[in-house]
């Protein structure tokens, strides 16, 4: 399949893994990008820019493919080393860059010179529009059904992806709610030029995640997700467990008084403790709505064989057959 984000990315597949923390590691962007797709590192997983370019080296030695590297842009108490990060990018030699939260735009120039397509998560068209004109290659929009942050606009793709390609000139994927080859063409179908997946590549024999993650996915249904943190404008969907029922109800308790320090055990350090060690009620772990189409746990190539195989049936049998 031909669109702008495979021209874009130089890939086989218009379909992107999202930058995951604790999952998007070499393993797995490797065998994304061998299957087709684009792989992505989560960059600020790796706690030092020296590790991230140790990770990408070893990405290197597991695929010949393209592949990127998620970086993301918050404010914190102690700002990580983002110029030491954007050189390990460069340095080792990643030609796609996924970032996300704040403003990435001071750090373009050099990925740019380095020739470094820059794509940017947004969760608003207003965001999106932003991104294109401070001059990111492409988008990925996110809708409210994502995992993670979802913004507090609350607009589902169904809506959010054909305002999009009202406004847009540049490329975006669809992100939220992805998960097949339904998925696939129903984002083409609204304007998008690809898609975006995050926990369904979770569920995949290659993540390197603990057996108890991907079981929790499969067991859990579309109604398993809850929105944490909105009081204090960090919304966040993350999978129900203990801990999130604990958080849910620090945050119905304390009302408007709420503040971060409230809820910190149930927020900070829980991604080792879930992904690595598989305690699965520790607390807050992004998960989308899409948990409810996920059904096996297949390699990543099988996925997205299966993904593109399903998409053109739908396209030339299903839809095309409608037209006679």
């Amino acid at each position: 399949m031909k669109t702008r984000i495979t021209d874009l990315f130089g890939v086989e597949h218009p379909i992107m893994q999202g930058g995951m923390h604790y999952v998007g590691l070499a393993e797995l962007a490797a065998a994304v990008s061998n299957a087709g797709g684009v792989g992505i590192i989560t960059g600020l997983t790796q706690r030092t820019p020296e590790l991230l370019a140790a990770e990408i080296a070893k990405c290197r030695e597991m695929t010949d493919k393209p592949f990127g590297v998620n970086l993301t842009f918050l404010p914190s108490l102690s700002t990580p080393d983002y110029p030491g990060y954007v050189k390990a990018i460069i340095d080792g030699g990643v030609k796609i860059v996924e970032t996300a939260g704040n403003n990435p735009q001071k750090w373009l120039p050099g990925l740019k010179e380095a020739g470094v397509k820059v794509i940017h998560k947004c969760t608003s068209v207003r965001h999106a529009l932003k991104a294109e004109a401070i001059g990111c290659d492409a988008v990925s929009v996110d809708g409210f059904e994502c995992g993670g942050h979802p913004g507090e606009d609350d607009v589902p793709n169904f809506i959010l992806l054909p305002r999009a390609a009202e406004e847009l000139k540049i490329p975006f994927l669809a992100s939220g709610g992805m998960a097949d080859g339904r998925s696939l063409v129903a984002a083409l179908a609204l304007g998008a030029d690809g898609m975006n997946m995050g926990t369904r590549f979770i569920a995949t024999k290659e993540a390197p995640v603990h057996e108890n993650v991907k079981q929790a996915i499969l067991n859990a249904s579309e109604l398993d997700t809850r929105l944490v943190m909105r009081p204090l404008r960090n919304t966040e969907r993350v999978l129900v467990n203990a801990g999130v029922e604990r958080l849910l109800e620090k945050e119905r308790t304390l009302g408007a008084a709420l503040k971060f320090e409230d809820i910190i055990e149930e927020v900070a350090g829980i991604y080792p403790k879930v992904m690595t060690e598989g305690e699965m009620e520790a607390g807050a772990w992004s998960c989308g709505m899409v948990c409810g189409l996920i059904h096996d746990i297949p390699t990543c190539d099988d996925l997205i064989r299966r993904i593109m195989t399903d998409a053109e049936q739908i396209i030339r049998g299903r839809l095309a057959g409608m037209l006679a």
